[in-house]
């Protein structure tokens, strides 16, 4: 883990939405260096105990925000916190962590994201906290926490929190603030989905892809065409297993759909992986391109 400079934040150089929130910080540290102030914050936060779907869903979000000039905000935390970070690092995308701790590197928490601090750093990003740089996290300190990442940002996106959590207390003061919150809908028989839901049901905006996010940011997006394979240039055995992938499918499965051998199907999923037609997840088989009949 290397060591980084923490510094006190003056007063004028606090961000300015941070100033208009109810009890707003008499104190800021940081670590690295804050956005331009044109720069759209949004904080993306979610369960520890996410599911596969949250995973792939927060990367899939973040990923397509590659680009634009947004800035994602999280609270270092394991989970969905992490995830957050890690995409933004790898779209090209600034990151902010506001943990519930100070920001010495020896105090940092969850101890285990120690490295994760100092990568974001390390990749322009910054580290941002109205605790003592030496103050230890204690249960108090989060809730506290997350109404920084509320009114730090132009709005807030949920991906997956179950109905009680510290995930939905940001959702809750980012309404309190008069900010947007977004959701990602999930399954009816998912616990850590019952929360967005919830929130949609409350009137959160849904989201479901990268280009709603930034619409409801007020970007202007390009429309951009969907990539297809001609099902001239596919084999009926692929355009087969294309058309059995609308939801993922274990490899298994799909084989015995197609009536192959084993060895058979193996062969001809491989061949469609290096192809990038499909690819495997811990659900199963996933498709990455739809067919233009």
């Amino acid at each position: 883990m290397k060591k980084y400079d923490v510094r006190k934040l003056a007063k004028e150089e606090f961000p300015a939405q941070l100033l208009e929130i109810p009890q707003p910080p008499k104190e800021l540290w940081i670590a690295g260096k804050l956005p331009d102030r044109e720069t759209v914050l949004l904080t993306v936060v979610g369960a520890r105990k996410h599911t596969t779907y949250g995973k792939e869903a927060c990367e899939e979000l973040i990923s397509g925000l590659r680009g634009y000039d947004i800035a994602i905000v999280s609270g270092l935390a394991i989970g969905i916190d992490t995830i957050a970070h890690e995409a933004a690092m790898r779209a090209g995308l600034r990151t902010i962590a506001v943990p519930g701790s100070g920001l010495s590197p020896e105090v940092i928490y969850p101890r285990m994201n120690a490295n994760l601090a100092s990568r974001i750093i390390e990749s322009d990003g910054v580290l941002l906290s109205e605790f003592d740089p030496n103050f230890k996290a204690t249960q108090w300190g989060f809730p506290q926490r997350n109404r920084i990442m509320a009114g730090l940002s132009r709005a807030t996106l949920i991906i997956e929190a179950e109905q009680k959590s510290g995930t939905l207390i940001t959702a809750r003061l980012a309404t309190d603030y008069n900010r947007d919150v977004f959701a990602v809908p999930g399954s009816i028989f998912s616990e850590t989905s019952r929360g967005p839901n919830k929130l949609i049901e409350q009137g959160a905006t849904p989201v479901s892809s990268a280009k709603d996010i930034l619409l409801a940011l007020g970007f202007t997006v390009e429309e951009e065409s969907t990539e297809c394979f001609d099902i001239s240039e596919i084999s009926p055995q692929e355009v087969r297993v294309i058309e059995l992938l609308s939801e993922p499918q274990k490899r298994d499965h799909i084989i015995e759909a197609l009536g192959f051998s084993v060895s058979e199907g193996n062969i001809l999923l491989m061949k469609m992986e290096i192809a990038g037609l499909i690819k495997e997840t811990p659900d199963g088989m996933r498709r990455v391109f739809n067919i233009k009949k």
